[in-house]
């Protein structure tokens, strides 16, 4: 990853560029802003690597400057609504702790993203971000699906069997989409920042787990999910924030 910087006095503005591979993705905008990304896929590595040193010539001859105060853990990650899912456009932290290729998954209902709810939820939280980098991602859940959709949030406090069941008879829509909802929001938090609201980890782990009983009730499957039980084990994993700590750059 590099980055660079132009500064006049018309402007200030960054540019940047990361490539893996056969895939590539350039960053820019104005400086204090999450900018836009755009990602390009080519056919060898080599062809990637060739265009990289094709852009960033153009930079360098344009005036940009090498940008060593850039900070990549500090920055937001937006993806580029051509591409899509994509792990040059995900927080590095995202990419470390969550390898496998299903988070990237946009048609997997039990992914993160690849249910139409968890898909609504990272593009509203992609727009709200835009406006807001100190965004509430706690509250967030309750927020789309209550303010956004005019539904009814049902909050994964109580876990239980005999909780989840009466759910279940009772007003199982809310509870589906609460669920994907609130881990939604939380993987989506750390592929846009990095972080975790320690209250969301919570919630969300719990969402996970209500889902698991909820389809054990229904008959939906007769044993755990591997895919549910990965994303537990790698939620669980990654630290959450302190109780206190914001989520401003």
């Amino acid at each position: 990853m590099e980055a660079y910087r132009f500064q006049d006095r018309m402007s200030d503005k960054f540019w940047r560029i990361e490539y893996a591979g056969a895939a590539l993705a350039v960053n820019y905008g104005k400086i204090g802003t999450i900018g836009r990304y755009q990602v390009k896929e080519f056919g060898s590595k080599e062809l990637c690597e060739k265009e990289v040193k094709k852009l960033t010539l153009a930079k360098l001859k344009k005036g940009y400057q090498p940008f060593a105060e850039f900070d990549p853990n500090g920055h937001f990650y937006l993806d580029d609504k051509e591409t899509g899912l994509h792990p040059l456009t995900s927080h590095p932290r995202f990419r470390a702790c969550f390898t496998e290729e299903f988070y990237y998954d946009c048609v997997d209902e039990e992914t993160p993203f690849g249910s139409d709810e968890g898909s609504d939820t990272l593009g509203q939280i992609a727009e709200g971000v835009r406006k807001d980098k100190s965004l509430n991602f706690a509250s967030f859940p309750s927020k789309i699906v209550e303010t956004y959709w005019g539904m009814t949030y049902l909050p994964a406090f109580d876990i239980s069997w005999e909780a989840v069941k009466k759910l279940t008879e009772t007003d199982k829509t809310n509870l589906t989409q609460s669920n994907m909802v609130t881990y939604a929001t939380a993987f989506a938090q750390i592929k846009i920042t990095g972080r975790l609201d320690a209250a969301l980890k919570v919630l969300a782990l719990n969402a996970m787990r209500r889902t698991e009983i909820t389809a054990e009730i229904l008959g939906w499957s007769a044993r755990p999910s591997e895919v549910m039980e990965k994303m537990i084990a790698d939620l669980e994993a990654f630290p959450a924030d302190e109780p206190g700590q914001t989520h401003r750059k």
